[in-house]
């Protein structure tokens, strides 16, 4: 996003951020429910990304591609200790299976991948939450 917003513009694109990353985890379980595992695991990976966004915005750090924000989340949030390396390997994890789902042939993800990463990425998306509402 490369116009300027005002403060309040900002806080509303925060907080939808937020309830889009919110939503989106809840498209993920339908998902799987329906054994789109695949897709379920992008879900998962836009849930964070949304929530990774919204905090990006929120402390006025720019990022305009899906490795630019895992590089600003690693650099500006991770390291610093102010998220857990958990919720780093959380993304990451995420970012690359998403990356791989999308653009590598055979690739396919199952129930057991969703069961692990589901609790994970509602994790990140609520440590996420906590600090930019």
């Amino acid at each position: 996003m490369k116009e300027q917003l005002d403060e309040h513009s900002k806080k509303e694109l925060i907080k939808y951020r937020i309830e889009r990353a919110e939503q989106t985890i809840e498209e993920s379980k339908l998902l799987a429910n329906s054994s789109y595992y695949n897709a379920s695991i992008n879900r998962l990976y836009y849930a964070c990304y949304y929530a990774a966004s919204a905090l990006l915005l929120k402390n006025n750090i720019q990022a305009n591609t899906h490795a630019g924000v895992k590089m600003m989340l690693g650099l500006h949030f991770i390291s610093k200790g102010t998220l857990s390396k958990e919720l780093g390997k959380t993304f990451n994890t995420l970012f690359e299976k998403r990356h791989s789902n999308d653009y590598d042939d055979f690739v396919y993800c199952d129930q057991d991948t969703f069961n692990e990463l589901f609790p994970q990425a509602k994790d990140f998306v609520k440590a996420l939450k906590e600090k930019v509402l």
